[in-house]
Formats: structure tokens, sequence, C-alpha cells
């Protein structure tokens, strides 16, 4: 079963960056009240996409230098990375089918 998986600020780049397939990266932190409500949304998309898309999660808290890099003003924050480059945004808690044609339309990039 696909499940996000933790990434820091140390692994982002190994994690994200340079890797082969489409990652979504989900910057989150613990006291987020809107986080808590796209976590599981974000669950089901990791098993549907299964390994076409790898879903990570970053706690800005304990990782501000990432979320510093990228902009990231409020959370949750999604950003799709392909070719180590982020191809699509999404700030706030959205439906699950807002989240799903942004992960189809990276993925068709």
């Amino acid at each position: 079963m696909a499940h996000p998986i933790d990434i820091t600020d140390d692994s982002f780049n190994a994690e994200v960056i340079q890797s082969d397939t489409p990652v979504l990266v989900d910057f989150w932190a613990e006291w987020c009240g809107p986080c808590k409500m796209i976590a599981p949304i974000v669950e089901e998309l990791a098993e549907e996409f299964g390994d076409k898309i790898k879903f990570t999660k970053l706690d800005v808290d304990t990782n501000p230098q990432s979320a510093t890099n990228f902009g990231i003003r409020g959370i949750p924050t999604l950003l799709i990375f392909n070719g180590g480059k982020p191809v699509e945004t999404v700030v706030g808690a959205v439906p699950k089918s807002v989240l799903k044609k942004k992960l189809d339309a990276a993925l068709a990039k």
C-alpha cells in the first residue's frame, strides 16, 4: 500500500528534486486544522495513484527551509513537482476532485 512518506529539509533534494517520478509535497503542521482535513484525501490519492506519483509530507515547523525556498506562506499547501520543478500548486483544504485533476495534469506534462 502506498502512503505519503515524511521528508525533511535534508532529504528534500533527494526525495523530490531528483525523483524520476512526479512528487506531491504536502506542506503541513501538527497544529493546522485544514491540514488534518486534507490528510485523509492525500492518503486516498496515494493509494489510487500508486507508484505513478510519489506522495510526501513536510512538517513546516521542523523543516522551515524548504517551505521558505518555495515561498510557502500558508498551509496546507500542496506542490506537485515534475522533473524537479513545481508544476502545480494547491493552497488550502480542497475537495478530492480538485486535487485529482491537478495530479492528472501533472502526469500529462
